[in-house]
């Protein structure tokens, strides 16, 4: 080792201990104010439940990002009104618009290819989230 950088590695090793004990303790570090802030999403679940074929594609194909905390849903919540975030709440969606959608890819959401889910697969899903919701 260098004898000018013989310091570095002391450095180092402090930052990686002090970093281990704070992940250890499940800390994400200071808040602005000094504070720890507790993490809101820790030991959540996403709910992965379904009550009808249609929605169980739903599930397997896109809850991951549609459902709450999923990445679409924050997303969206930040550029529209939070309760029309969640797809399956949404009155307003029709088939095309979401077939297109699905296809094409729309801001942060990539396009969904055949590869990864069928026309017939989209249909469906479609077809589940134009249905008007009570």
């Amino acid at each position: 080792m260098s004898r000018a950088l013989w310091w570095i590695a002391p450095l180092a090793l402090a930052g990686m201990v002090s970093a281990l004990s704070a992940a250890q303790a499940g800390q994400s570090g200071p808040a602005a104010n000094g504070e720890q802030k507790a993490n809101a999403g820790a030991n959540a679940q996403q709910d992965r439940s379904s009550r009808s074929p249609e929605e169980a594609l739903f599930v397997e194909k896109c809850a991951m990002c549609h459902r709450r905390m999923g990445m679409g849903t924050v997303l969206l919540a930040r550029r529209m009104d939070p309760a029309l975030a969640q797809l399956e709440a949404r009155s307003d969606l029709t088939v095309d618009y979401i077939k297109i959608v699905a296809r094409h890819g729309m801001g942060n959401m990539p396009p969904v290819r055949r590869g990864e889910l069928s026309d017939r697969q989209l249909d469906r899903i479609a077809t589940y989230l134009a249905k008007a919701k009570p």
